[in-house]
């Protein structure tokens, strides 16, 4: 699934190609793409206006156009954003001034968009599914500690959850964790301040280096030029099961956390220790 570095990747493609360019039709091939809305309703709502700003929220792609009107869009599982005339698995097609196209390309149709009519809109849309942006200054330990504070799931579950913390998801999540030596089971809630620390530098540092990267190409990610991104070539921990840990030489296993395949080195992240469960009291 393509994660914050890959959305990041596409925006920064695609923005200089169609910024200031008019979207004289949005030609949706698959309603599914839409529902319940149908795809008449996105098009009379975006024809014919000006694309003012392409950017990403979480692992959001937003078409901001004139008059305040937002076209917001999930890739999911295999979605891909290209600039070209016609490609495989098209489900959306931006026609643009100019003669510009832009495809929405998804072979398992688990893509979305919505249209959105007001920044209030956006922003209420956005505040009920997603945290903080962890490549904001703002996201810093003291936040990233608020947010933890008292919780007992995993934190590998817990950097999954789009609402604690937007855009990281399975690749990104076992990256940092190696990087922070820290288990995936842990429960975040017990995490230390100088654990917090390293965590949150850590998802920054996995992050910064997927975008350096232009993203992983595993399965069906693509630039919008049609290229693969190269960081599934610098993976320090993810997809390398049986392979040495580049810190400690150990083979790296993999296990289920949070419902995913996950990668880690069980000597650099350390299993947590069972908390102990009370002596039961003899009142006899």
């Amino acid at each position: 699934m393509p994660e914050l570095p890959e959305v990041e990747t596409i925006v920064r493609q695609l923005a200089p190609q169609v910024e200031g360019r008019t979207l004289e039709r949005l030609e949706v091939l698959d309603p599914r793409w839409c529902e319940p809305a149908p795809p008449s309703a996105l098009d009379d709502a975006t024809r014919g206006r000006r694309v003012e700003r392409v950017w990403r929220r979480g692992k959001y792609i937003v078409w901001e156009l004139e008059d305040d009107v937002h076209l917001v869009m999930h890739l999911r599982m295999t979605g891909n954003m290209l600039l070209a005339a016609e490609a495989p698995h098209t489900r959306v097609r931006f026609h643009l001034s100019g003669g510009e196209r832009v495809l929405f390309t998804d072979p398992r149709r688990f893509g979305t968009g919505v249209v959105l009519l007001g920044s209030d809109a956006r922003d209420e849309y956005f505040a009920a599914r997603l945290g903080p942006e962890p490549l904001d200054p703002e996201f810093t330990p003291d936040v990233l500690r608020a947010i933890a504070a008292g919780r007992r799931a995993p934190v590998k579950a817990f950097l999954l959850s789009q609402e604690r913390i937007a855009g990281v998801g399975n690749i990104y999540a076992d990256e940092a964790l190696w990087r922070a030596r820290i288990h995936p089971l842990r429960p975040v809630g017990t995490l230390r301040r100088p654990q917090i620390e390293a965590l949150r530098d850590a998802v920054i540092k996995s992050l910064e280096a997927g975008i350096d990267a232009r993203g992983a190409s595993i399965d069906d990610f693509r630039n919008p030029d049609g290229a693969r991104g190269a960081f599934q070539d610098r993976f320090l921990v993810h997809l390398r099961e049986g392979e040495p840990c580049l810190r400690c030489g150990r083979p790296i296993v993999k296990m289920r956390a949070a419902g995913r395949g996950t990668y880690l080195c069980p000597r650099c992240q350390p299993r947590p220790r069972a908390q102990r469960r009370p002596t039961p009291v003899n009142r006899a």
